[in-house]
This record gives C-alpha cells, sequence and structure tokens, in this order.
C-alpha cells in the first residue's frame, strides 16, 4: 500500500466515522427556524436543564450540534439531513416548523419538541389520533387565546377592535386565528386579521394593520412575528397603539404585557425530559406534556410609555 493510498483511507476514515462515536457521549441536534431573541430563550433554558441533570459539555457527555435556517426552508432541510448522517442520538426540534420538519425527516430519530402546540394542532397525529412514537417534549394548547383575548379587556376595558397579522404558511396560526375569531366574537371584539408569508412583508403589511383604527395589537406566537417583532412595535409606536401578547418573551421585547408560557422555562422543562430520555440510555421515550408554567407579567417602561395600570396579579419583568 503506497502512502498516498494510506492518506486517503485515513481521511476517508474520519468522514464516514469508522471508528465510531464514543458511546458515553450524546448527541443532540438543536435546530431553529429562525434567529429569534425569544426563542433563544427556550434553547438556553433547554441547554440549562441537561447541564443541571449532569449532561453538558464541560462533563465530557454531551455534544450539541446548533443549527438554525434563519427562516430558509432548504437551510432547514438540510440541517435534518445532516443530523440524520451524524445519526444524532436526539434532535430537539426549537418552534412549530422545526418540529413538524423534524418529525417528517428524523428517520426515527427521537425528536424533542418545544416552543409548538400539541401534536394535532400541528398536524402530526394519524386518522386515530396518534402522534409518532418517537416524538416527545412540551406543547402548548390554543387555551392560551381565550386567556389572552380577556386579558386585553382586563386592561383596556374600552376593546373593540383587535389588529393581527398571521403566518398563512404556519397551521398553528390558522388554528389560533380561527379560535381567536370565535373568542373575540363571545367578547364583542372585532378582530381584524391580515396575512403575511414571510417577514419582508412585515412592516408594509403592519403598516396598513395600523391604518385602520385598531384599538390594540394581539402578537401570535408563530416565527414570522417573533423573527420581525421590532418592526412591528415601531409600527405600533408611532400610531399609540398597545401590544399584547402571550408570550413573556415579547414582553420584554416591547409588548405591553401577556398571560403565557415562559420560554426560558418551556425550553427547561423540554430539556428536563431530554436528560430523562438519556438516563434511561434511550430505551424510553418520555411522555409528551403540556406547557407547566405560565406567568401574568408587563413591561414597565411599555406601561408608563401608554400610561396604564397594571393589575394588582401582573408582575413586572426584570431585565
Amino acid at each position: 500500500m503506497t502512502a498516498k493510498t494510506q492518506v486517503l483511507l485515513f481521511v476517508l476514515c474520519i468522514l464516514f466515522s469508522c471508528t465510531g462515536r464514543d458511546p458515553d457521549v450524546k448527541v443532540i441536534g438543536f435546530l431553529d427556524a429562525v434567529e429569534d431573541a425569544t426563542l433563544a430563550l427556550a434553547r438556553e433554558g433547554f441547554i440549562d436543564a441537561l447541564k443541571a441533570e449532569g449532561w453538558s459539555k464541560e462533563n465530557g457527555n454531551l455534544e450539541i450540534i446548533f443549527r438554525n435556517a434563519q427562516g430558509d426552508m432548504n437551510t432547514l432541510v438540510q440541517s435534518l439531513q445532516l443530523f440524520v448522517t451524524r445519526r444524532v442520538d436526539l434532535i430537539a426540534a426549537n418552534s412549530t416548523i422545526s418540529t413538524i420538519s423534524a418529525v417528517q425527516r428524523s428517520n426515527g430519530i427521537p425528536v424533542c419538541m418545544m416552543v409548538a402546540p400539541e401534536p394535532e394542532q400541528a398536524g402530526l397525529t394519524d386518522e386515530f389520533g396518534r402522534f409518532p412514537n418517537y416524538l416527545f417534549g412540551v406543547y402548548e394548547t390554543l387555551s392560551y387565546i381565550d386567556s389572552s383575548l380577556a386579558l386585553i379587556l382586563e386592561w383596556l376595558p374600552e376593546t373593540r377592535r383587535v389588529g393581527l397579522i398571521y403566518n398563512q404558511a404556519e397551521t398553528q396560526s390558522l388554528n389560533a386565528l380561527k379560535r381567536i375569531r370565535e373568542k373575540g366574537a363571545e367578547l364583542g371584539l372585532e378582530i381584524l386579521a391580515l396575512p403575511v408569508t414571510n417577514s419582508s412583508e412585515t412592516q408594509l403589511i403592519a403598516q396598513s394593520l395600523a391604518s385602520r383604527d385598531i384599538d390594540v395589537f394581539f402578537a401570535l406566537p408563530d416565527n414570522i412575528i417573533f423573527s420581525s417583532f421590532e418592526v412591528i412595535r415601531r409600527v405600533c409606536n408611532e400610531r399609540g397603539i398597545p401590544i399584547f401578547t402571550s408570550e413573556a418573551g415579547l414582553v420584554s421585547r416591547g409588548a405591553v404585557a401577556a398571560y403565557g408560557a415562559d420560554f426560558y422555562q418551556w425550553g427547561y422543562q423540554a430539556g428536563q425530559q431530554a436528560a430523562q430520555f438519556f438516563k434511561s440510555d434511550k430505551t424510553e421515550i418520555p411522555p409528551i406534556e403540556q406547557v407547566a408554567l405560565r406567568r401574568k407579567v408587563y413591561n414597565p417602561e411599555v406601561v408608563a410609555y401608554f400610561k396604564l395600570e397594571p393589575g394588582s396579579d401582573f408582575e413586572p419583568l426584570e431585565f
């Protein structure tokens, strides 16, 4: 065997992992659909929970391959292909589109979901209502809609018209819009909703919405809102329109108040499940869970800007 052939074989061994992976080191492929400060809280919580349970790079027993699709579907698919090729032990899917894509393309690798709706709402169940047996993690139901709309009237009882932008490409947003219209009708609220297909359209759509005499803006929890919230906030502030939401992360970014899931704790809860999965040596898939912690929070600076009075059961968000 020539020296050149030996070098080639050595390189091929590295490329195709012919020596195998250290079985004591678990590998997670972590998938974000977009770059976003709110989703980053869930990622942080997920990592902190694993570390608290003894799984970390520092302990020498965990490797996390981070990939962010930056809102591009092709990049999302390529990231999943990488995870499958590397045969990671677990795919952590952060957001609805990440979860749906991971389930469709994981090739049987277990998927831990977070910042996503229940599997049925995401279209991940079969005709008998069963979701894949390799899917676990933490989901939210549409019940947040009811409390969120009631929250608006609690702060601003004279509200009559609520404006929102929804992502017509996300099943979660469409389901949420349907629920909002139903609950709005019960509360005597007119819901004015305009669709967007990508974040580049957000400014024009937000300006159009703001010009239609809406009393408040409701920020839905979807990828387009997360990635372009600062644009929406600027448009609404220029028109004197307060923003309400169901996500504490968006309150920290300029919404008035929210009663909904804490994204850091959402990710932390999912991280605890991932740790449970590893402790069973990957033999037991944890049960899927509903998000456990919801908070009533407000942004003190924004509340002062709009001259509003916070309810006694709301806590100021600390920065």
